[in-house]
């Protein structure tokens, strides 16, 4: 994630201050990298320190944490921050025992940040009482054991933080992920309308027409009041169309890249058959804030043809190129490589459903939900956030195979598309929009 534009930075409390905020929680046993563009910040990259102090582990991290912060092609520079209490807080080892910081693990981020073109300008440590800067041996400025991090939780950018809204939470896996996912709570009732539109859609996986209306409910979902609770029988109806893994991930595709992607993409998935049985007809969608429709049963408004999902008159088929604009296939989409800029603002509201559907009933339905949060985490580049929901899934449904393989792109560290580009990237403090 990129710094917002307007933050003005005084001094390293600031610069320290403003890392819990971009991470969401205060980090620990962590180094975190910051690039510099001139003397504007960059990305945000949290790594956990290596677990030895082995030279080969030491330069393996300090090669890899370069190579994360080669995608910020404007990167001149790079602020180390090491939130750790071990090695540095009562005195100056020349050398590590097994995972102290020390010099030596500075020593070779600094070869492997310059060889990248983005030398070291300043770096610290942050333990849970202290704060020193790594490079100042000076008693009158850095006395041992170093500066109170209360100078850090009361700088003026942290209050400033608070004020744009933003708070610094738990840690991932330390206590229910962000947004307060706890466990499902049993609801019947929802349980109930989930089993009967699950008996109901079993014969229509393959239907196009179908298909569309799953689509066409979700985008009234996603369009209502984000403040309102789904009714029963719609609750039950989104949690039975998660279940069926191509409308889920026609779900996912279409709130970043728009519906023609994800209709374009499932049919050169060849999930369509002209034997499939008709649509059902849908629940009504009511309740506070939210229109009344039927949901899988929507018909097209007067006046207006009925239309395909990218678009098109439903008999004059597709093709991969609309009006001369491409349209991203699903493999690019869910690896964040198109479209150039996501739609972060409906993302965001499909966590928020996400969220309700997750907490209305165990099973797949809930794994299928948390692994949707868990991807949207991962296309913010909040690795930590995304590992904590992804692994919330596989305990909802063990085996849940997105989630499997999501965690491991996660487990490697591969960064989303999206998330290592500045134009593309989330913007936390901002209005959601890159």
């Amino acid at each position: 994630m990129t710094a917002p534009q307007h933050l003005i930075i005084t001094g390293p409390e600031d610069i320290l201050g403003y890392v819990p905020h971009s991470l969401g929680y205060w980090p620990s046993r962590s180094l975190v990298a910051m690039t510099m563009q001139g003397k504007r910040l960059g990305a945000t990259l949290r790594v956990d320190l290596p677990v030895s102090g082995s030279s080969c582990e030491r330069e393996d991290f300090a090669r890899t944490v370069a190579g994360y912060l080669l995608a910020d092609d404007d990167a001149d520079g790079t602020l180390l921050m090491f939130f750790t209490n071990d090695g540095w807080a009562e005195e100056w080892p020349e050398e590590s025992g097994p995972g102290d910081v020390g010099r030596p693990l500075l020593a070779d981020l600094e070869t492997a940040l310059g060889l990248a073109g983005m030398p070291v300008r300043d770096a610290w440590y942050v333990g849970d009482e202290y704060w020193r800067n790594a490079y100042c041996a000076d008693a009158g400025c850095c006395p041992l054991p170093g500066r109170p991090v209360a100078e850090i939780r009361d700088s003026r950018l942290n209050a400033e933080m608070v004020f744009l809204g933003s708070s610094v939470g738990a840690p991932p896996g330390a206590a229910p992920v962000e947004d307060h996912i706890g466990p499902a709570a049993q609801d019947p009732a929802v349980e109930a309308a989930e089993g009967r539109w699950a008996g109901e859609l079993v014969s229509r996986r393959t239907s196009r027409a179908q298909f569309d209306r799953v689509l066409d409910a979700w985008e009234r979902v996603l369009a209502a009041d984000p403040g309102a609770e789904l009714p029963t029988e719609v609750a039950g109806f989104l949690r039975a169309c998660l279940c069926v893994p191509s409308w889920r991930d026609a779900v996912l595709v279409m709130v970043a890249a728009g519906r023609a992607a994800a209709a374009l993409g499932a049919e050169e998935f060849g999930i369509f058959s002209s034997r499939a049985s008709p649509p059902a007809a849908g629940p009504a969608l009511s309740g506070p804030g939210l229109p009344d429709l039927s949901l899988a049963g929507l018909s097209a408004p007067a006046g207006q043809p009925e239309t395909d999902a990218a678009g098109g008159r439903a008999d004059q088929g597709t093709s991969r190129r609309r009006d001369a604009v491409p349209v991203p296939g699903y493999g690019e989409v869910l690896l964040g490589l198109s479209p150039s800029v996501p739609d972060w603002n409906t993302m965001r509201r499909l966590e928020e459903v996400m969220l309700q559907l997750s907490s209305r009933g165990p099973g797949e339905a809930r794994a299928a939900a948390l692994t949707a949060k868990g991807w949207i985490e991962w296309c913010r580049g909040r690795g930590s956030f995304a590992h904590a929901s992804l692994s919330q899934a596989l305990e909802a449904f063990p085996g849940y195979r997105l989630a499997d393989l999501l965690s491991e792109v996660v487990r490697r560290g591969t960064i989303c598309g999206w998330a290592s580009r500045r134009e593309a990237a989330w913007q936390k403090f901002g209005t959601d929009a890159a």
